[in-house]
């Protein structure tokens, strides 16, 4: 398939497929005149590349062993289960963090309605 093909597959642009093979994350072959042509397994490979990418890795070469396996049915590689793990404990910790600035913020209003109220 062309290139304009596999972008709209998955939803991406062909900048990014230039720069995924850029960065050895895609090696399409190349026909006689030049032109990228890309297989099926692609596509998979370009959605696992954008679902690294929204948990929030920037290095996805870490996983370039396994960027063909369907995560969806397929245990996901050992690599990405590592970052999931790491990726969540971080989440958890800006969770926390939020949830104590929420309580705080809902005393201050409570604590102001409470005086507004008595002073009314």
């Amino acid at each position: 398939m062309k290139i304009s093909e596999l972008a709209r597959r998955p939803g991406t642009t062909t900048r990014a497929l230039r720069y995924y093979e850029e960065q050895g994350l895609l090696g399409p072959s190349r026909r006689s005149n030049g032109y990228r042509e890309y297989a099926d397994p692609d596509v998979r490979r370009v959605a696992n590349i954008q679902y690294l990418l929204s948990l929030g890795t920037a290095d996805v070469l870490l996983f370039v062993d396994c960027l063909e396996v369907d995560w969806t049915s397929h245990a996901a590689c050992p690599p990405a289960v590592e970052l999931a793990r790491h990726r969540l404990a971080e989440l958890d910790e800006r969770l926390a963090s939020l949830a104590a600035v929420r309580s705080r913020l809902a005393s201050v209003v409570a604590d102001g309605e409470r005086q507004l109220a008595e002073a009314g």
